[in-house]
């Protein structure tokens, strides 16, 4: 078995704030290999999204984090902003819950690709970047690559803004994909969709998929590893299956029984 791409050892967030500390993240740890997903799942407040904002560096701005998290063998909490900022959308890609938080509103889709491989020197020239925009695009399963390359963002749908996000977080050939709820304000099928999407990243790229949800449909959708939060700890982690159909812990065996419906 290969050595793990992440490892997230003890990793407690503390939010201060007028009224004292609010403990956001407790001691959470877990390993990610290439090609691997897990999925945090839980309600809102869970602490889920601390945990996915801290791989980026970003756990807040009143937060201070303690534990560790490695990728590739470097310990991310030892690196300056300036060393972070490279990292991110390099090594690690991003995918929040709405696009319009990554795509900029005012710039056609192909500048903004451009902008993102020559900034991470993944492209050698200007011209070769906008020359590999339309297979990124095409890459996340965008049918008229071109046409959208020329658009701006309100001009497409929600579904080709996910993709299109999608497509800025990987177009630097990043190790991990972190992704916040990516399907929230999508309908079930182009949902699906996207969840085969992070499937091919995983196979075809050797990509490793950490996606924070609390649809346990998507969970499902995933699979891989559940992990189920609850008041920033991990209260039960295993096989997607495993957890979804035969929860061990009583909060997550609510958390199964108040969606009724997922399918199997």
């Amino acid at each position: 078995m290969s050595a793990p791409l992440l490892q997230v050892s003890d990793l407690t967030v503390t939010h201060h704030h007028a009224g004292g500390a609010t403990r956001a993240v407790d001691r959470v740890s877990f390993t990610l290999r290439g090609g691997e997903a897990l999925v945090l799942l839980g309600e809102s407040g869970s602490g889920k999204t601390t945990v996915a904002r801290s791989l980026l560096g970003l756990p807040g701005r009143s937060a201070r984090a303690t534990g560790r998290i490695v990728l590739d063998g470097q310990d991310l909490r030892s690196l300056d902003e300036r060393a972070l900022s490279g990292i991110r959308g390099r090594r690690v890609g991003y995918v929040p819950q709405d696009p319009t938080g990554s795509l900029d509103p005012l710039r056609r889709i192909g500048a903004q690709l451009t902008e993102v491989l020559r900034r991470h020197g993944a492209a050698d020239s200007r011209r070769a970047a906008r020359g590999a925009v339309p297979a990124l695009l095409e890459s996340v399963g965008i049918a008229d690559p071109d046409r959208v390359a020329r658009s701006f963002p309100h001009e497409l749908s929600g579904g080709q803004r996910q993709r299109a996000a999608i497509a800025l977080a990987v177009c630097c050939g990043p190790r991990l994909l972190v992704a916040d709820e990516p399907t929230t304000a999508l309908d079930a099928l182009v949902q699906a969709q996207v969840l085969d999407l992070f499937g091919r990243l995983r196979a075809e790229r050797g990509i490793a998929l950490l996606l924070v949800t609390h649809d346990l449909a998507v969970a499902r959708g995933t699979g891989g590893t559940v992990a189920v939060m609850r008041a920033g700890r991990v209260v039960e982690t295993g096989p997607a299956d495993q957890i979804l159909d035969h929860p061990a812990h009583p909060f997550t065996t609510d958390l199964v029984t108040a969606q009724p419906g997922t399918p199997r």
